[in-house]
């Protein structure tokens, strides 16, 4: 008991720690609104506000579900041309960052771009003569984002299928099954967890993104928040709507906990399946499933960016990327490993200790996903600010001396910000993956004369590998490409690639911001292929 105690006590100063931003935000959206900016917004467009971030949500959580799900699917269960290499490659677009993205085609497929220019020369078109997907809307909003984020469903189902034993997929063909029914009444409900998770995270990344929302014109509750924050100098009213956004994800997962009910989700011992390969039309299809969306969210942008790219071939050359390389690894590095720390802590704890409070306390310190990040990077700003003016006065007082600034515009300011912002991601990841763990191994463990630490240490972390690497490589790689939250955290002279990108295409400098755009890629590349390489084994 003493050590549950310990560990119980040490969860909670640090799930407190992380949940300090949250709190500072709590605190300036009670700030009195002088200016009725809320009772303004909601007359006007706030309406239209929610309701947008609704749509997005619901949709993009509906297309990454689909588009996650078959692949891992696909990859997992069936042997067909270009699996293996597919393995690794469906998790490319976890390196584009979503903004490049929507500049590129945006580029592509304006009325002005090469694609349509090219129809109406062929056909002899004007613009009244044909009809042509506007890219800058709503639903082009959801199909970028879908291309994008679905390898965050795609990791976490992928592992919860190969997990699962031969034997289940065996009883329910015994009971007369089609392997299409074993995929629905079994396998998708068994893998819910994961997929859930996934789709979680991906709601929560759609409603915090705003360069990519605010690039297409669509009115989310993120564009109010900015609008509130910078437009309206009120940043009271911007922390209410942020909360907002916090109280519907944060009431999104309690639904969908509680329609659990008292089902469990773990992982039966027994041989792995062993793939079924797939020949003629059946492989082809099965390999167009898997290619459209690493197509779309991968392979065309990024061909796209190399040939803008070599157009400008003097900034090839240029050696100063490689230090906004260095500075974009090394802080990717640092928080990777630091929210993998804290999210195996918080899984544990609650395992152990399945108290109400605990859990509430985990979901809360795991919000900051869904907060605008230059949002929360004031939220950061506001218990390390008061802590440094506690410093220099006390340094005042005792010594007669005025220091600097201890936290505030330091490099720890900025992985503190990386954590609160992508806690969510790792914490995802390890829970899938502890569910999945029988209970029965703890208490056989204990029953062993192992202590709570050491069925940690010898039990849990050999099982949950693959949740792990998939934890460090979702941060390190959302890390890599993050970019409100370092803009205003960030040291200076501390610049990222993802900064150097943002800099240069919003001076429409789009030809050279290809270039650290494809570094932020080929820098991603390192963490994907470790995964790719513990996949083959069969252990993710």
């Amino acid at each position: 008991m003493p050590r549950f105690s310990l560990m119980s006590v040490l969860t909670l100063l640090i799930a407190l720690l992380v949940a300090l931003p949250l709190a500072g935000l709590l605190l300036q959206a009670l700030q009195p609104d002088k200016q009725d900016i809320w009772l303004h917004l909601a007359d006007t467009v706030l309406t239209d506000y929610a309701l947008n971030s609704l749509l997005l949500a619901l949709g993009v959580g509906l297309g990454t579900a689909i588009l996650g799900t078959l692949s891992a699917w696909l990859v997992s269960r069936y042997q067909f041309t270009g699996q293996r290499v597919l393995q690794w490659a469906l998790l490319l677009p976890l390196a584009m960052p979503t903004y490049v993205i929507a500049y590129v085609y945006t580029d592509a497929l304006q009325f002005s771009g090469p694609i349509q220019s090219g129809l109406r020369a062929l056909f002899d078109w004007q613009r009244a003569d044909y009809w042509f997907f506007e890219i800058r809307s709503l639903p082009g909003l959801i199909v970028v984002f879908s291309l994008v984020f679905y390898p965050y469903v795609y990791v976490l189902a992928r592992e919860a299928f190969l997990d699962r034993p031969a034997s289940v997929e065996d009883v329910a063909r015994s009971l007369g099954l089609s392997r299409a029914q074993v995929l629905w009444r079994v396998l998708l409900p068994m893998a819910r967890p994961a997929i859930v998770a996934g789709v979680a995270l991906v709601m929560m990344e759609s409603l915090a993104e705003f360069g990519a929302v605010s690039y297409f014109g669509v009115n989310t509750l993120t564009s109010g928040i900015y609008k509130a924050w910078y437009a309206f100098g009120n940043p009271a009213t911007a922390a209410q709507l942020a909360l907002s956004l916090v109280g519907l994800v944060m009431l999104a997962l309690v639904l969908e906990k509680r329609s659990r009910g008292r089902a469990r989700f773990h992982n039966p011992s027994g041989r792995k399946p062993t793939p079924l390969k797939l020949h003629g039309g059946r492989a082809w299809l099965a390999l167009g499933g898997c290619l459209l969306p690493l197509l779309g969210g991968f392979i065309l942008p990024a061909l796209w960016l190399l040939q803008l790219a070599l157009s400008e071939t003097e900034t090839l050359l240029n050696l100063r990327y490689l230090g906004f390389a260095w500075n974009s690894v090394m802080l990717a590095f640092i928080a990777s490993l630091l929210a993998l720390a804290v999210a195996l802590l918080l899984g544990y704890a609650t395992r152990l200790n399945n108290n109400a409070w605990l859990h509430g306390l985990k979901r809360f310190a795991s919000m900051g996903y869904a907060v605008p990040g230059t949002v929360l990077a004031v939220g950061v700003l506001v218990p390390l600010t008061a802590f440094d003016h506690a410093w220099i006065a006390w340094m005042q007082s005792l010594f007669g001396i005025t220091p600097g600034l201890l936290l505030s515009g330091s490099m720890f300011a900025l992985v503190f910000a990386y954590l609160v912002r992508f806690l969510a991601v790792a914490v995802h990841a390890v829970d899938s993956s502890l569910q999945r763990i029988r209970p029965s191994l703890d208490d056989a463990a204990q029953g062993l004369g192992l202590t709570r630490w050491k069925v940690l240490q010898r039990v849990h972390l050999p099982l949950l590998r693959g949740g792990m690497l998939s934890a460090v490589l979702l941060v390190f790689v959302e890390v890599m490409k993050e970019l409100p939250a370092t803009i205003v955290l960030r040291p200076f002279n501390l610049d990222t690639l993802a900064t150097q990108v943002f800099v240069l295409a919003a001076d429409e400098r789009l030809a050279e911001a290809a270039v650290p755009s494809l570094m932020i890629v080929a820098v991603g590349l390192l963490p994907v292929l470790i995964l790719t390489r513990v996949m083959r084994r069969g252990r993710v």
